[in-house]
């Protein structure tokens, strides 16, 4: 019995200075290990990239009662040239006293001049590479990607690691940034029914000053998108969608249009819009729009082309109305939501219309609601979806009621 009981206390003291060693280990290696943020690649001379890798200081990371702006400074950008990302990786190991890791990369941005090339190529490293994460962002950025990362200097934010976590989810309720991510970009890489895209960033607002209006002049029918204005926070904007036709950016979207895109794909909980009002010339009507998630999508073959039906239903609520009434009658709630859903057709039209006798990619991945018109893969395969999606016609259906509850009070001189 003593020689059973001595026998586990052997056992449970070596589990423990097992358990003790491998957790000292762990330790030392997490202190040898330099946590990158985020990569950029530009081109670089003599078919090589420019690869520059930004890292957030540990000691940085523990400090409390910093401003974002102080704060979101403190992070080290090194830059390496190498033929390949791979490369790069290896090359900014044997300069740095840690070995990188990438479990924490949060964005991995390309500059234009790259993305036109192809970035096959990088894209397949990073899925290879077992530290990458897929829910990382990709982004396009119109300048170089290592202006981009010196300049992103987050005024909210302590750390810059929580800046590039948080952006993207601003499309939840606005519709004009995508949460492209690493994992999605391969994903659609790699598909017979879609093409990829990307956050199109390093936006140049015009002027320099605080406050710049933007104004875009496109018409959609007999109504144009109003004005917008946008407040310089950091030194690289993220608003947009980079377009790609497979590994290779053919173009972007504007912020409306990445809001089409948004509500495709059921990425949007809410949006505004800014309408005429039909009862006061002149003035005008701010509506909020919920999707219902009722979105509806049908593909037909016809005659060797796409033609693809979109419907979708929302609610409107007014936010704000020029005119002195208390109260707007059924007949008007009706004339705002014949308005109001002209203007969310038109919007979508032309957009759709864009996708696909511009840039003639489908990266709203309508090809997957194609299947049923094909008896075998091997049919789908033969009529090359991607390559027809240029010949695809559209009819978009919404169906918009602003609902009344809202009233108007007088001010009373």
């Amino acid at each position: 019995m003593n020689k059973i009981v001595i026998n586990i206390f052997i056992v449970i003291m070596c589990v423990i200075l097992l358990l003790g060693f491998n957790a000292s280990y762990t330790s030392l290696n997490i202190d040898n290990l330099a946590y990158v943020a985020a990569i950029g690649i530009d081109v670089g001379e003599n078919n090589t990239y420019k690869v520059t890798f930004q890292f957030v200081p540990r000691s940085e990371e523990g400090k409390n009662g910093e401003s974002g702006a102080s704060s979101s400074t403190k992070t080290i950008a090194n830059t390496v040239e190498a033929p390949s990302l791979n490369t790069a990786i290896d090359l900014m190991n044997s300069y740095l006293a840690r070995k990188l890791n990438l479990s924490h990369c949060k964005v991995i941005i390309f500059s234009e001049e790259v993305a036109m090339n192809g970035i096959s190529k990088e894209i397949y490293s990073l899925v290879n590479n077992t530290q990458s994460r897929p829910s990382a962002n990709i982004i396009i950025c119109k300048n170089t990607a290592e202006k981009y990362i010196k300049d992103t200097k987050p005024m909210l934010e302590t750390l810059i690691t929580n800046y590039y976590e948080i952006f993207p989810d601003s499309h939840k309720y606005t519709g004009y940034v995508y949460n492209a991510t690493l994992g999605d970009f391969f994903s659609q890489l790699v598909s017979s029914t879609g093409e990829p895209f990307a956050i199109l960033g390093g936006v140049e607002l015009p002027g320099d000053s605080e406050n710049t209006n933007i104004t875009d002049n496109s018409n959609v029918g007999s109504i144009k998108s109003t004005n917008t204005s946008f407040s310089k926070t950091s030194g690289s904007e993220n608003i947009g969608v980079a377009v790609f036709k497979e590994d290779k950016l053919v173009g972007e979207l504007d912020a409306d249009e990445t809001l089409c895109l948004s509500i495709i794909q059921d990425q949007v909980y809410s949006f505004f819009i800014h309408i005429p009002n039909p009862e006061d010339i002149g003035k005008s009507i701010d509506l909020v729009i919920y999707p219902l998630g009722k979105k509806k999508v049908d593909v037909k073959i016809v005659n060797g082309s796409p033609y693809i039906i979109f419907k979708e239903q929302f609610t409107a609520k007014i936010l704000s109305l020029s005119q002195e009434k208390e109260y707007l009658t059924q007949g008007q709630l009706d004339s705002l939501s014949e308005i109001a859903n002209k203007y969310l057709e038109e919007l979508m039209s032309a957009y759709l219309y864009k996708t696909s006798l511009i840039f003639g990619s489908d990266i709203n991945d309508f090809g997957k609601y194609s299947l049923s018109n094909f008896l075998t893969t091997k049919d789908f395969e033969e009529y090359d979806w991607k390559n027809n999606y240029k010949n695809a016609t559209f009819k978009v259906s919404l169906n918009t009621k602003v609902q009344t509850g809202f009233k108007i009070t007088e001010i009373k001189k």
